[in-house]
Formats: structure tokens, C-alpha cells, sequence
């Protein structure tokens, strides 16, 4: 029997449980937010405070740029699709999906009046939709696996851009927290894909499948959003979706220390050479 129908049931129930973490999480912070500015205090000394200060200051400056670097990561893929005129068996799913989540992100920018957050996520915007035009124009019109088809997609963005549109028009009492929260179960969503890869490297024991320069960005990227959505923002809906994909790295370059860059072929053929040995 095909381990897949487990495999995805398992990402439901992780993405599941930790969307109810989330809801759960945030309801405390705006339940209690002198509690968490309590939190931040911290009891040393000036020099420490003051070092430590410096930092977030630094976090504060360098988060936009290294959202934009990640955003920048998928010109590479562009360029090779570009020269062999073909997606080969990529998904679209990523383009798409960039185009959606940093609307989320330029609306809720814009709603909360935070410059830094709307302006990266305009590029990721615009790289998103340039990503996805050079995608379908070299995937074919009868594309069905992306998962799904190029109209589909389409209709899916446009319709999400619309309903977020509507949501922020609309006066709604909270729409802005509401935009948020959509945000931060959109951002867990997409990390349950780079978890099920680190289930596959495991297995494997070959890391070659994780890109150690993304690596290092994402890891900067979400640092410096986690630091200043914690100590500077105190925004639930900036922090927690950043701490996901800081531990997400973290544990990515671990398991780079651990198994390297082996392929996958030379793991299979050391499986098969024992296998040959006498028991």
C-alpha cells in the first residue's frame, strides 16, 4: 500500500494542530498584552540592554532587504526554465502561492500602517507574478499537474485577492487582525512542504535536496521578523508565522551538518551492498 495517503494525512493533522496552536497563542497575547510587554523587559544591565537594543535596531533595518532576497530566490529556476523552454515536471503551486500570501501581507501592512512590511511584500508581489507568467508561458496549455491548471490558479489568486480586497473595504470591525490571522495560517500551510521534506532527507540521509544559500536567507529572514515583531512590534500575527520558519531553518541546516550533500544514489547502493553482506 502507497505511504502517501499517510504521509498527507499526517501534514493535515501537523498543519491542524498548529493552526490550533496559533488561534490559541494569539488569543492570549490580546487578552493580556501588558503581560507580554512585561515579557520584553529585560533585568540587566545598561550595557547589555543597550547591545541588545542595537540589535533589534539592526533586525528593524535588515528585515525588509532579506524578505526581498528570499523573494529573489526563484530567479535562478527562471532563467533554466527560460533556456530549456520547459518546466519539466515543476509545480506552479510556489508562484502562485507567493502571489497570494504577500497580497495578505500588503494589505495587513497597509491596514497597520507598518512600512517595512507592505513595501518587501510588494516585491514579492510583483516577483510573484512575474515568476508565474514566465512559469505559464513555458508549462503548455494543457498543463493539468501544477497541481491543477493554469486557469485554475488564476481564478484562485484572483478570487482570494478580491475576498481580501473586500475584506478591508468593507469597514468590518477587527478586519485588519482578520487579514493577520489569515496571513499566519497561510504562512503555516507552506511550511508544511519544506517539513515533509526534512521527513524525505531523513530517510534518505542525504540533505543534496536542501539549498544551503536559501537556507541561510530564510534563516536571516525570519530572525530578523521574529526579533522585530516580538520586541519591537509586539504584533502576534509578525512573530509567531516568523518563529515557524526560524525553527523550520534551523532544523534544515542541522540536518546539513548531519548527512551533507551524499546523494541519494549512493545511499541506495550502500543499502543494496549490505544487503548483499551474509547475515
Amino acid at each position: 500500500m502507497s505511504t502517501m495517503p499517510l504521509l498527507l494525512h499526517t501534514q493535515y493533522r501537523l498543519v491542524a494542530a498548529v493552526v490550533m496552536l496559533g488561534w490559541f497563542a494569539s488569543t492570549i497575547v490580546a487578552n493580556d498584552e501588558l503581560e507580554t510587554e512585561s515579557l520584553t523587559t529585560f533585568d540587566v544591565g545598561a550595557e547589555d540592554a543597550s547591545l541588545w537594543w542595537s540589535f533589534v535596531g539592526l533586525c528593524e533595518v535588515i528585515a525588509p532587504y532579506c524578505g526581498v532576497i528570499c523573494f529573489l530566490a526563484p530567479l535562478p529556476t527562471m532563467s533554466q526554465i527560460s533556456r530549456d523552454k520547459t518546466v519539466g515536471k515543476l509545480p506552479l503551486l510556489p508562484y502562485s502561492s507567493m502571489v497570494a500570501n504577500s497580497f495578505v501581507w500588503v494589505m495587513y501592512g497597509l491596514m497597520k500602517n507598518l512600512p517595512s512590511v507592505w513595501g518587501s511584500n510588494a516585491m514579492g508581489v510583483m516577483l510573484g507574478a512575474y515568476y508565474f507568467t514566465v512559469f505559464t508561458r513555458h508549462c503548455g496549455p494543457m498543463a493539468t499537474k501544477l497541481p491543477g491548471t493554469v486557469s485554475q490558479h488564476l481564478m484562485s489568486v484572483g478570487a482570494f485577492i478580491a475576498l481580501n480586497v473586500c475584506i478591508a473595504a468593507s469597514g468590518v470591525s477587527h478586519a485588519s487582525d482578520l487579514i493577520g490571522k489569515e496571513g499566519v495560517i497561510m504562512c503555516i500551510v507552506l511550511f508544511a512542504s519544506p517539513l515533509a521534506a526534512l521527513k524525505h532527507v531523513i530517510v534518505t540521509k542525504s540533505a543534496a535536496s536542501i539549498p544551503l544559500p536559501f537556507t541561510l536567507a530564510c534563516l536571516l529572514n525570519c530572525t530578523a521578523w521574529f526579533v522585530l515583531g516580538w520586541w519591537r512590534m509586539l504584533d502576534f500575527n509578525i512573530y509567531f508565522p516568523n518563529l515557524l520558519g526560524l525553527c523550520c531553518a534551523v532544523a534544515q541546516l542541522l540536518l546539513k551538518c548531519m548527512y551533507g550533500n551524499r546523494s541519494i544514489v549512493a545511499h541506495d547502493e550502500t543499502v543494496q551492498m549490505r544487503s548483499l553482506l551474509p547475515k
